[in-house]
């Protein structure tokens, strides 16, 4: 596994922090205090606040990684620790499929945003997808530590989640081309999306 986890760091990251930041950046509320929910290195959220200025992000982890580039609190997984309504939007990157209870999670989320919630995650579509996000959450993953209880929702459940909160799917982008060339076709698909979900 090593091999691939070197490959990822050289070959896959940069990029996927670039296209990333390229997808959500546009997706925040005008001049939001955003809260980015499992922050991991923090780079993504660092690439966001380059495109724009006007946002101001803090970040909260189970994993408080050290030389994070923004503040960074430590926090259970389950319950985000601050008021009601307390920051504009919150972000999660991939970070929905590790909560134990992944429930509970986006309903903090909907408790501490004002007015939107903006989501980088997975659905469970096509031939072998479940195989395909297990293998790319432990290439990425396992070596920090992060709990992988491969919690993976369908097009399907994630609707009827967001319905369930009235969140309003302002955007959606299925297409992300996170990964260069070829392996794209294998783990790009339609296995990645970004939302802005606009909090009633």
């Amino acid at each position: 596994m090593k091999w691939l986890e070197r490959i990822h760091e050289g070959r896959v990251y940069d990029r996927r922090v670039r296209v990333l930041a390229d997808s959500l950046a546009p997706l925040f509320s005008e001049g939001a205090r955003v809260l980015d929910v499992g922050c991991g290195d923090g780079r993504v959220a660092a690439a966001i606040a380059e495109r724009r200025p006007d946002l101001t992000i803090e970040g909260v982890d189970v994993l408080v990684r050290p030389g994070n580039p923004m503040p960074v609190r430590a926090f259970d997984g389950r319950t985000i620790p601050f008021p009601d309504a307390f920051f504009d939007d919150v972000l999660f990157v991939d970070v929905i499929h590790h909560a134990e209870d992944p429930v509970r999670l986006l309903d903090e989320a909907v408790r501490v945003a004002r007015r939107a919630i903006v989501v980088k995650d997975h659905s469970r579509e096509g031939f072998l997808a479940e195989a395909t996000l297990r293998f790319m959450d432990r290439v990425g993953n396992e070596r920090y530590g992060v709990s992988l209880p491969y919690n993976y929702w369908t097009r399907a459940q994630w609707e009827k989640e967001f319905a369930s909160r009235r969140l309003r799917t302002a955007t959606r982008l299925d297409r992300l081309k996170l990964y260069p060339g070829p392996a794209n076709w294998v783990f790009g698909r339609g296995l990645h999306f970004t939302a802005r979900l606009e909090v009633p």
